[in-house]
């Protein structure tokens, strides 16, 4: 495998088509064509195939695109320590961060990281497993802090525990079931819960299973904090989430917790990384100060 060869094939995914992929390398769509034909030939394996829909990857040319991102950002990754090193500029950490972190220390996180790095650019998405760690896996992040039950996550990444997390029912200040406190008064209601890989929403049904406490019926399938707000705010939908979240000044404004008995399970709050894959001194450094303005926090 060559390095041209594993461009033009990030380069079609991020393209979607080879003639425009051609285009943005200033190539020939014959000479792209080419690349990846011999890329195809090295690996043994199709990667690409055509459709009415345009170029779609099959799941070897899947596979090996995602190790291809992450092989050349492993590469800028060192390019930007020696940078580092040599006092230089134009370093980029790439982290995501789950709304409770956001809410409860990012701006005290980030203002401490600047003092020390005044020059290192910053990039922020949405701490979700579900999309933290295909970013990971890519190479788009150095790290998340997510809240994630570990027995769902894969193989590939590292998951290290920072707190427990008390978890708390949410619904929309004068929401009818406002003042609930036993489990049965829930029965008929309308739920949005992410049911991901890891998510709370899966931690609450396998609690509530163990517990004999019956299941939601009536979900809203929702991956998306934002949205889920939304959710428990405009269409009376109840929602599992942080009781430091719920309870935030500003993301939990006109949102009541319900005093439930037994409360629901605690969670796990945690940074996932690329597992082998150590962190540049710059995304180190960032790390750090989130988790020292992150102790002692539930």
């Amino acid at each position: 495998m060559r390095d041209h060869q594993l461009r033009a094939l990030i380069q079609v995914a991020e393209s979607g088509s080879i003639r425009a992929a051609a285009r943005e390398m200033h190539l020939s769509q014959s000479a792209l064509t080419k690349a990846l034909r011999e890329l195809e030939e090295d690996v043994g394996a199709g990667l690409l195939s055509r459709s009415y829909r345009g170029v779609e990857f099959t799941p070897a040319g899947q596979a090996l695109l995602t190790r291809a991102r992450l092989s050349r950002s492993l590469l800028q990754k060192a390019r930007e320590e020696i940078q580092t090193l040599k006092g230089g500029s134009g370093i980029r950490v790439a982290l995501a961060l789950t709304p409770m972190v956001s809410a409860a220390v990012m701006s005290k996180a980030f203002r401490d990281f600047e003092r020390l790095a005044p020059d290192v650019e910053i990039g922020l998405s949405e701490g979700l497993p579900s999309i933290a760690i295909p970013a990971l896996m890519e190479g788009r992040i150095d790290f998340a802090m997510v809240i994630a039950d570990p027995r769902d996550l894969p193989f590939d990444v590292t998951f290290e525990l920072l707190a427990k997390i008390e978890t708390t029912i949410g619904c929309r200040a004068g929401h009818p079931l406002a003042g609930a406190k036993r489990w049965t008064e829930l029965q008929d209601a309308r739920w949005a819960l992410n049911l991901s890989a890891g998510s709370q929403g899966n931690q609450l049904l396998r609690w509530m299973q163990s517990r004999g406490i019956m299941r939601p019926e009536r979900i809203t399938y929702c991956d998306s904090p934002l949205l889920m707000s939304d959710l428990m705010r405009r269409a009376d939908r109840l929602c599992i989430g942080p009781k430091a979240l719920f309870t935030d000044s500003i993301f939990g404004h006109g949102i009541s917790i319900l005093s439930l008995d037994p409360k629901p399970p605690e969670i796990s709050l945690g940074v996932i990384t690329l597992k082998g894959v150590p962190l540049t001194t710059a995304a180190r450094q960032l790390r750090q100060c989130f988790e020292r303005h992150l102790r002692g926090i539930r």
